[in-house]
Parts: C-alpha cells; structure tokens; sequence
C-alpha cells in the first residue's frame, strides 16, 4: 500500500514538473512570448532548476537545451525511483530510452491541452488574456490543415482534425514505449 502511494506521488510530482519543462520549452521553440499569465507562472515554476542547468547546458540553435535536457533527466529519474519502489531494477538505456519516449509523449498531450483550450476561448471569450498564447501554440499546426480543409459554414474543423491525428499519433508512441522499456 504505502509502495503504491509512494509510486504515486513520484509519478504525480515528477510528471507535472516534466510539463512544466517541456511546456517552457515548447514556448522558447514556438516563439511564444513570456509575458503572459500562462508565461509567467511557468518561468515562477521552473527558473529554479532551469537557471542553474544554463550555466552547464549551453543552447543550440536558439533553442533552450537545458530546460529539454532537465526534464529529461528528471523522467528518467521518476521512472527510477517508481521502478527501486516497485523492487524492480531497470537498465540504464531502458531508463533514457522510456524517458525520451516518455518527453514525445507529453509533448503530444502538450500539444491536445493547448488544442482544447484554443478552442475554447476562441468560443468563449476570445479577448481573454491566455487566448492567444494557446493560439500560438497551436498555430504551426493547424496552418498546414487550414490550407486543406475549408470550414463548415463558420466553423473551423482543422483543430479537431488535428486532435485525430495526435491521438492516431499516440498509439505508436504508447507501443514504442513498450519496446523501450525492455530494453
């Protein structure tokens, strides 16, 4: 019982601390300004491991590697501490492999939050604050689809149609954790 707690909170804290640095991440690579109540809440919750791995993890090609690097780090290491709970001893290229799948993953899901959210301020209150930081993010991909699929009446499908794709998009990457894993 208290092993399946513990996995719990590890999964539970170390997941969401893993989406918070992906979603920075994503934002840096976006180009998608900071300064914005989602912005600012992700820089308050990740600068204090984020700053001090730039001093180690130089970027590449404007992109922010330490943030990338971290939350890579910092799955491999939940995936860790669930399997020592769990009696289990994985290998180490077991470990770096799930957790890179694993990035891909919440990414993805990264990607499905903001979709879902795009959609619903641009229903419900299009001049909210967080609005078009979900449309930013959103935008490089669902321009491709706008070029291919009209809108119905008033109505743009190309976010549900890209939700699909994500989703058909999940499915590989759910067996290709699997395969990573036994590694």
């Amino acid at each position: 019982m208290f092993a399946q707690i513990a996995t719990l909170l590890i999964d539970f804290v170390g997941s969401f601390l893993v989406l918070l640095l992906l979603a920075r991440f994503h934002f840096q690579w976006l180009r998608v300004p900071f300064r914005n109540p989602v912005g600012e809440v992700l820089l308050g919750l990740t600068s204090w491991i984020v700053l001090p791995a730039r001093r180690v993890i130089p970027g590449l090609a404007g992109l922010d590697l330490a943030t990338l690097v971290v939350a890579w780090a910092m799955q491999a290491f939940a995936l860790w501490a669930q399997a020592w709970i769990m009696g289990a001893e994985p290998s180490a290229l077991a470990l770096v492999a799930v957790a890179g799948v694993d990035l891909l993953r919440f990414s993805v899901y990264i990607l499905v939050f903001a979709v879902f959210m795009q959609v619903a301020f641009s229903w419900i209150n299009p001049d909210a604050p967080a609005g078009p930081v979900f449309d930013l993010l959103t935008r490089p991909f669902l321009k491709p689809l706008r070029r291919y699929i009209p809108p119905v009446g008033r109505v743009d499908i190309s976010p549900l149609v890209l939700l699909l794709i994500l989703y058909v998009l999940l499915i590989p990457l759910n067996s290709l954790r699997l395969a990573a894993a036994m590694l």
